[in-house]
């Protein structure tokens, strides 16, 4: 009956494809090569097929053998996932992971550190949100994340254990065919009154954290965006000015695309550098997960990956 199959027939079954033969098999899985051959015997028997042709010096592979192998690969593979899981469990290793990443930070990082976690935690559920201005500090506080990701330290309170990481540049930018663009060519600074005249595109504030509270803001006419992704798109298409990290904009600023503004306020030649903190809430110890999420991320830096 099928309901009797178990592990030990279809890891002999798939040890004997692999070795490619019972002996190889058996050598494998440290048992006498008789005991195999009785699994692979039994599991043929309750499926009710032939899973080897065993007529010439090494078996093969019937068809129906054929077929199912990639169910019985599956079975294992599963099973190996959940017992790696148990173990992970009982080591107190947290079934999700929880992050939240300032918009401005550079996501390749991201990407990379996740990779590891991959590696080592490959059960482990992960939650991302990536946000702009308070978004990041108010998910920490509220405690729907885990760990954090911040742009600088003025939106954190007394919850928030930050540990520096590394500074990133940002620079003040305008497409091309902006009239800014031309004006940056004939000035060394450009000051708010010249700056008043043209549009800026500014990032909004999810949460009411910095109510009241504008960071770079020069214009008087702004449009306001809620992400990363549309301020740049914005700004690529001529539609105003704004600050963008420059590793979203190295490569528009090569070609031409982008060109720099020299914005006295926003710092020399229209660059500020802003330091970025991994944040978590002083109450919230890291598990092993989080913990190897620090380590890879911190190892990017060091790496300068």
């Amino acid at each position: 009956m099928i309901d009797a199959l178990t592990l030990d027939q279809l890891r002999a079954f798939v040890s004997v494809v692999e070795a490619g033969s019972f002996r190889g098999s058996a050598k494998r899985l440290s048992r006498v090569q008789s005991a195999v051959s009785y699994s692979v015997g039994n599991l043929e028997t309750q499926l009710g097929v032939t899973l080897f042709d065993r007529s010439g010096h090494r078996p093969k592979l019937t068809p129906q053998g054929l077929s199912l192998l990639a169910h019985a690969r599956s079975i294992l593979l599963k099973v190996d996932a959940m017992r790696a899981r148990a173990r992970e469990l009982g080591e107190g290793v947290e079934l999700e992971l929880s992050i939240v990443i300032d918009s401005l930070y550079p996501m390749p990082w991201i990407m990379e550190a996740l990779h590891a976690i991959r590696r080592s935690y490959v059960g482990v559920s992960i939650r991302l949100e990536v946000l702009p201005l308070g978004g990041p500090p108010a998910a920490i506080q509220e405690g729907r994340v885990t760990l954090g990701i911040l742009a600088g330290e003025d939106l954190t309170d007394s919850r928030i254990e930050l540990e520096a990481m590394h500074s990133h540049s940002f620079v003040a930018v305008a497409a091309r065919t902006h009239p800014l663009a031309a004006a940056a060519e004939d000035l060394d600074t450009l000051e708010a009154v010249v700056l008043a005249e043209h549009v800026q595109i500014v990032l909004s504030d999810p949460t009411q954290i910095t109510e009241g509270r504008d960071f770079g803001v020069l214009s008087p006419t702004t449009w306001r965006v809620n992400n990363q992704e549309t301020k740049y798109a914005m700004i690529r298409a001529g539609h105003g000015w704004g600050r963008l990290p420059h590793w979203v904009v190295d490569k528009n600023l090569a070609s031409g695309e982008l060109v720099r503004l020299p914005v006295v306020a926003l710092g020399l030649g229209g660059q500020t550098d802003v330091q970025f903190y991994l944040a978590r809430r002083i109450d919230r110890p890291l598990g092993p997960v989080a913990r190897a999420f620090r380590e890879a991320i911190l190892a990017n830096h060091a790496s300068g990956t």
